[in-house]
């Protein structure tokens, strides 16, 4: 669906060189680049793992925000123009 918006996305996990990384990166003409994490409705049965505990606190400190979306609607989209929300999951998600 982010291409249908006129976003570039390109999915990035899968394998044992992508652990600790966002799910897809996506990028965008007018706004710009964002790390997209995907995890399930009302963060039922999800959880950052270990990697992404030590990796998402390094983009930060570099300067690249993690968003995070858990449904394909417009609504979780609009989170993409808003500040790098994957901080206010922590406490959930561990």
């Amino acid at each position: 669906m982010l291409t249908n918006l006129g976003w570039l996305a390109k999915a990035t996990h899968g394998n044992a060189y992508s652990r600790g990384w966002p799910d897809i990166f996506a990028s965008h003409p007018i706004i710009g680049h964002r790390w997209i994490e995907v995890k399930l409705p009302n963060m039922k049965g999800s959880k950052y793992t270990a990697a992404q505990l030590e990796w998402f606190p390094k983009f930060k400190e570099f300067g690249s925000g993690v968003w995070v979306l858990t449904a394909a609607s417009d609504e979780e989209y609009k989170k993409l123009f808003d500040a790098p929300n994957w901080i206010y999951y922590l406490d959930v998600f561990k």
